[in-house]
């Protein structure tokens, strides 16, 4: 097949298109160098063949507070780069089935995280803009489909993790700031202080899973929202805890500031509709995940926990 990613270069971008490479894909990897989604007639230079696939995964945001001190920014930027390639795509390429990432901050943290409620309720304030760029590109995808018959899939992650992810100096999520803030008082001695009291729970998928399944579901699902997670969350001190013992460092030492921005206090994903589509799909096991990890970040040292 003939496909086309946005956001071919990031952390899941290019995990995806290695696996799409694999099973023999002819891809067109999209990325902020060689096609500026903000522009209307971006698009244009890659409308010289017919696809069949379209995977939408650039997205301008951060982990970490960056949300909070860029809410206009992300509704204009995040607003234009999803309605040029949905224009696009209707006008264009309409044969083709789209495939695009929702956000877990979508959910209204006070309801279940099912798929039935992605768009009610309010998302948490702090990452409100964000939140809602992603609801009105599940909402452009419900109107083009409608009006058009366009072909969709939405794919709402938990937190991805895993080998490959960005080394340039940006906010890191959660559990990579918790692996190299942990590395880096194994090495340097530097004091390992976590944002909150530790208490707050996150869930996670491998990277690698996330691409499987991606693929998996895109083959056989059409005009459906899914999320996708493990179904499980543990708090920060449980994943802290993991990490000091693979990296051999005492968890007691760590500092825990309850002043700093910690996001919502739980995220765990409904993941029901995942299993009935896919009953027999195995995760990567936490603790080995982990592990994957952590060696990565060993061999990319240099760039993620280099000497002060």
């Amino acid at each position: 097949m003939k496909i086309l990613i946005t956001g071919a270069s990031g952390f899941l971008g290019t995990n995806l298109c290695s696996q799409l490479e694999a099973q023999g894909h002819q891809l067109v990897r999209l990325n902020s160098k060689n096609c500026d989604l903000t522009q209307p007639d971006s698009l244009l230079n890659f409308s010289d063949r017919s696809y069949d696939q379209i995977y939408h995964l650039a997205a301008w945001t951060q982990a970490g507070d960056f949300c909070l001190y860029h809410p206009g920014e992300q509704w204009i930027i995040n607003q234009q780069m999803n309605t040029n390639i949905l224009t696009w795509w209707q006008k264009y390429q309409p044969q083709a089935k789209f495939i695009c990432m929702g956000t877990s901050c979508a959910y209204d943290p006070d309801l279940p995280l099912v798929e039935e409620n992605y768009l009610t309720g309010m998302p948490i304030s702090s990452l409100f803009t964000y939140a809602m760029t992603k609801r009105m590109l599940y909402a452009g995808l419900l109107a083009l489909n409608k009006q058009y018959g366009l072909r969709y899939l939405c794919l709402v992650p938990s937190t991805l993790y895993g080998t490959g992810y960005h080394t340039d100096g940006r906010q890191m999520h959660f559990i990579f700031d918790l692996i190299r803030k942990i590395i880096r008082g194994k090495l340097y001695g530097e004091p390992v202080v976590l944002w909150g009291d530790g208490t707050q729970s996150r869930e996670l998928v491998f990277v690698e899973d996330f691409a499987k399944i991606a693929i998996q579901l895109t083959a056989t699902i059409d005009n459906d929202l899914i999320n996708i997670g493990a179904g499980e969350e543990y708090t920060i001190r449980h994943f802290a805890k993991l990490i000091c013992e693979e990296v051999g460092y005492d968890f007691n030492r760590i500092e825990f500031d309850t002043s700093r921005y910690v996001g919502a206090k739980s995220k765990c994903l409904v993941v029901q509709k995942l299993k009935e589509s896919l009953p027999n799909f195995e995760l990567t096991p936490l603790k080995l995940g982990l592990a994957k990890t952590i060696e990565w970040f060993w061999q990319e040292q240099e760039k993620l926990v280099p000497a002060s």
